[in-house]
Formats: structure tokens, C-alpha cells, sequence
């Protein structure tokens, strides 16, 4: 069991890290879904049967193929090239990622050993969801709505970085009126105009002639 554990997890930051490296927006979608297969598997691995159902259908299933929907339906299956279209989102992204390090570092020597094994399995009840929904609806009850609300922000954060400007074909802004020229198409039609005219001028010379 520890064995499959060791691979699952590394496994789960294979797959972290693609998702966080890849250009292509559906090849990230599709690292987050090994992602969070990987993290089903751990909860199988530790006898957390309902949350590793609700881990598969719920997030690899549902949610991934929402993600997927709103990747397609913004053409964003494009690699990303350019500047960023957030400022200073790398900046913020050094930042954030640095202080996350700090904490793992201080939670990692200031960890303190849980409640004996046996306590904490009876609690779970094997992991049903009857165990499962009185936790979190009772002492976890704010950080359960917390997480709903970071959901939403993602799916709104993701379709507002992967907007683009939509190009102008002819090179002429919308909010010119149709029917006036340009100032460039203007001298380019007067200079037409000037050469018919000398032309003309030069035939009726050598008509006379």
C-alpha cells in the first residue's frame, strides 16, 4: 500500500507540473485531469472510499469537462505566445509560489504527531458519506462554501486571461464612418487622377501635331 502511495503522489506532481508548464491550454487541461485521478487514487489508498468516488466523477469528470468546454469555446487551444495578458502575473505568480514554499518549510518543523491511528479510523466510520457530509457540514462548514467560491473565481479568472483582441482585417477602425476615405486613399486617388489628366494632355499635343 505504501508503495502505490509513493507512486500515486508522484505521479500527482508529474501532473502538477504540466499543468503548470504547458503552453497549449488543453494540454494543461489534461495534465490537471491525471492530476486529480492521482489524487483519487490516494484516497482509495487510504480507505476514503467516497472521497475518492467524488474525486473522479465529481472533479476528473464534471468540472474537467466544463474546463475543456469554456478552452473550446474561446479557441484558446492556441499556445500561449506574447506578453502576458495580466500584468505583472509572473511577478505575483514568483511571489505567491515562494511564500507557499515557506510554508510547507515551517509546517514541516512544526508538525506534531495526529491522535493515535485507531481513533482517527473509527471517526471516518470507513469513509461513507454519511461521515464524510455531518464533517463537513458541521465543523467545516466555512471552509467547505470557501472552496465553491475559489472555484468560481478560477473558471472567471480563466476566461478573462485567455481573451484576445479580435484583429481588424482591413486595417480600419470600427468607428470610422463607411464611405469616407482615409487621407493615404485620398492622395493615392488624386495622384490616379493627375496621371489621366496628363495623359489626356499629351494625346490631344500630338493630335494637333
Amino acid at each position: 500500500m505504501m508503495l502505490a502511495f509513493i507512486i500515486l503522489g508522484a505521479l500527482t506532481l508529474v501532473g502538477g507540473v504540466i499543468t503548470i508548464a504547458a503552453r497549449n491550454a488543453v494540454h494543461a487541461a489534461l495534465g490537471l485531469v491525471g492530476t486529480l485521478l492521482s489524487v483519487g487514487g490516494l484516497f482509495a489508498s487510504m480507505n476514503a472510499s467516497f472521497l475518492a468516488a467524488t474525486q473522479v466523477i465529481v472533479y476528473a469528470g464534471a468540472i474537467m469537462v466544463l474546463f475543456l468546454f469554456v478552452i473550446m469555446l474561446l479557441n484558446a487551444n492556441q499556445p500561449v505566445t506574447g506578453r502576458d495578458p495580466v500584468p505583472f502575473v509572473r511577478e505575483l505568480a514568483g511571489i505567491g509560489g515562494t511564500l507557499l514554499a515557506g510554508a510547507f518549510v515551517v509546517l514541516a518543523f512544526t508538525y506534531k504527531d495526529p491522535p493515535a491511528l485507531a481513533q482517527n479510523v473509527a471517526a471516518l466510520r470507513g469513509g461513507t458519506a454519511g461521515a464524510v457530509g455531518e464533517t463537513l457540514l458541521t465543523r467545516f462548514l466555512l471552509p467547505f462554501e470557501a472552496v465553491s467560491v475559489l472555484l468560481l473565481v478560477a473558471i472567471v479568472g480563466a476566461v478573462a486571461l485567455v481573451q484576445r483582441p479580435v484583429p481588424q482585417p482591413d486595417g480600419v477602425p470600427d468607428t470610422e464612418p463607411a464611405g469616407v476615405l482615409s487621407p493615404d486613399t485620398s492622395l493615392v486617388f488624386e495622384a490616379v487622377n493627375q496621371e489621366a489628366a496628363l495623359k489626356q494632355t499629351v494625346l490631344k499635343e500630338r493630335g494637333r501635331a
